[in-house]
Order: structure tokens, then C-alpha cells, then sequence
């Protein structure tokens, strides 16, 4: 059963992911508390959950800062992520799917085919697409059987533009390349082909990072790279 501060957690990590709570903003337990409807409790216990995943810092004096994370950072998470979750079909297809599992795959899949259809992701299909996109790779990361490899990856996740959570683009062409392979991700499982179906997971995480540092300054210019986001370093010129 859910706890009070677990709710309260993950409501204040999606205002920092969905950047509701920008970088450098403080966060005071009485506002907060206020706002939330709840106690202080919950909200200090959530506070220091976000701060031990790094999505927030204790600093003395000034209580809890939303933290900023540069390109390099958010394209380091997106490794981690790629080997995390590689590893994670990997097991998954040797151990093989439940049939409840392999179940909300599907219908996972189904649904993101219908978005898809269209032949444009409208601005109500965001949230639909996105939640059709966690239902996947929290399932597979499930299946894998590894409390340590979901730990780990939901950890990297976290990380603002690194999560699976977030649909930056409305490019209908690259969302569609990414929903084929969550297709070809989930037949090489389900066909128990642990090395393709890492090397697939692998290469879909990656291309999601590639996308995201290809469009990161446009991102910046369009004043839309609200989630956590820190102008990338300038050391000469310089998702999904």
C-alpha cells in the first residue's frame, strides 16, 4: 500500500520532470504543504527522497534547490539507461514473459499503434503515447526478475530529458521509428532471443539520446527545455 510521502514524492518529481518546478527554484515545506493539501511530514520525508536521487540539493541555509543538469549529464544518463535496460530484456527473454506480462505488451503495442495511425501525435496523444511508452519498458524491466537493474534504471530516469516519461517531440516520423522498435524489442523477448533483444533495447535508448542532442539547442531557443535543463557547456560548436 502507497504511503503519503510516496504520493507526494512522485507528484513533485513529475512537476520537476514536466518542468511545473524549474532549475534553481527552491522548495519550502510550508508552501508546498499548502498547496499539496498535506502535512509537512510527507513533504519533508519526499524532499529528502528527491535529494537522494539527485533530482534536488540540500544546500545549508537555503533548504532544497531544483538541480540543473547540462547535456553531458542527461547524455550520460542516457547510457546508463541503455546498458540498464539492455540488460534488462536480455534477462527478460531468458527467463520468458508471464502471460499477463506478455499481455499488457500487447496491448501496450496496440494502443501505441493507434496514435500512430493518425499520421500525427496531436497534443492530446502526448499523454496517451506516453503512458502507452512507460507501460513498456516498465514492464520489460519488471520481467527481467533484477530488483537491482529496475532500481538502477529508474534511477537514471530521473534525470530531466532522460526519462521515459517525458514525449519531447511532435515529429511523427521519429515517433514512429521509436514505436517500431518497441515492436521489435518485444518479439525478440517474447521469441526468447536474449541477444537481439538486448542489442534492440540497446539501440532504442541510444537513438533516443542521439535525437535529444541533435535537438537540445533548438530546444533551448524555443524557451521549451523547461525540465531541469541547463544550457549545454560551449567548448566550441556544438529525444525520443
Amino acid at each position: 500500500m502507497r504511503t503519503l510521502a510516496q504520493d507526494v514524492t512522485e507528484t513533485l518529481r513529475n512537476w520537476i520532470l514536466n518542468g511545473e518546478i524549474r532549475p534553481d527554484e527552491r522548495l519550502e515545506e510550508i508552501p508546498l504543504a499548502e498547496k499539496l493539501g498535506v502535512s509537512r511530514t510527507p513533504v519533508r520525508a519526499a524532499l529528502s527522497t528527491l535529494a537522494s536521487e539527485g533530482l534536488v540539493d540540500h544546500q545549508p541555509k537555503r533548504g532544497y534547490l531544483v538541480r540543473g543538469f547540462n547535456m553531458e549529464e542527461i547524455v550520460a544518463a542516457y547510457e546508463v539507461r541503455a546498458v540498464l535496460e539492455g540488460l534488462a530484456c536480455r534477462n527478460a527473454a531468458m527467463r520468458g514473459l508471464t502471460p499477463e506480462q506478455a499481455q499488457r505488451l500487447r496491448g501496450a503495442l496496440a494502443d501505441g499503434d493507434r496514435i500512430l495511425d493518425l499520421g500525427e501525435l496531436r497534443p492530446e496523444d502526448h499523454e496517451p503515447y506516453q503512458q502507452m511508452n512507460v507501460t513498456i519498458h516498465d514492464t520489460l524491466l519488471e520481467a527481467s526478475g533484477n530488483p537491482w537493474v529496475t532500481r538502477f534504471a529508474e534511477q537514471a530516469q530521473n534525470i530531466p530529458f532522460a526519462s521515459d516519461r517525458i514525449i519531447l517531440w511532435d515529429d511523427h516520423p521519429i515517433i514512429l521509428r521509436s514505436h517500431g522498435d518497441h515492436h521489435r524489442i518485444i518479439e525478440a523477448v517474447i521469441a526468447r532471443d536474449c541477444v537481439r533483444a538486448e542489442q534492440l533495447m540497446r539501440e532504442h535508448v541510444y537513438y533516443a539520446g542521439l535525437i535529444l542532442r541533435r535537438n537540445y539547442e533548438k530546444l533551448l531557443s524555443c524557451g521549451d527545455a523547461a525540465p531541469g535543463a541547463k544550457p549545454p557547456a560551449r567548448r566550441g560548436a556544438p529525444k525520443d
